[in-house]
């Protein structure tokens, strides 16, 4: 494996990190905009790339500013990660057992928050 694989990101990773620096934003951003947020840690090319994929997904808006784009992110995070985890159950056979070990794997402070949402019909 060579330095460059080393340093490949999980499948997801890249379009969770410029998400979060579109959900942390308080106004549209630029692709520097959110190059500056992630520190400069990735190159301006591969967040331009990933805003418009994001773009494209229907996950993030684009509108005009100048000769560029300013990128918002269109769902919020917590309907984003709802929708990922839903879309993960639904490939798979056994929703039960998938729920029961989802479930057991919590932290006991998750766990307690899920239990007081199931009950809680308000909530949902």
């Amino acid at each position: 494996m060579n330095e460059r694989d080393q340093e490949r990101r999980p499948a997801g990773m890249l379009e969770d990190e410029v998400l979060a620096a579109l959900w942390s934003g308080d106004r549209p951003m630029s692709p520097s905009d959110v190059q500056a947020s992630l520190d400069g840690s990735l190159a301006y090319t591969t967040v331009m790339t990933t805003l418009a994929r994001l773009h494209r997904k229907g996950i993030a808006t684009r509108t005009r500013a100048g000769r560029g784009y300013v990128y918002s992110p269109s769902v919020d995070e917590a309907s984003h990660t709802a929708t990922a985890m839903n879309d993960l159950l639904q490939r798979r056979r056994d929703h039960a057992a998938v729920l029961a070990r989802f479930v057991s794997e919590l932290a006991p402070e998750d766990e307690r928050l899920l239990q007081h949402l199931l009950r809680d019909e308000d909530a949902l």
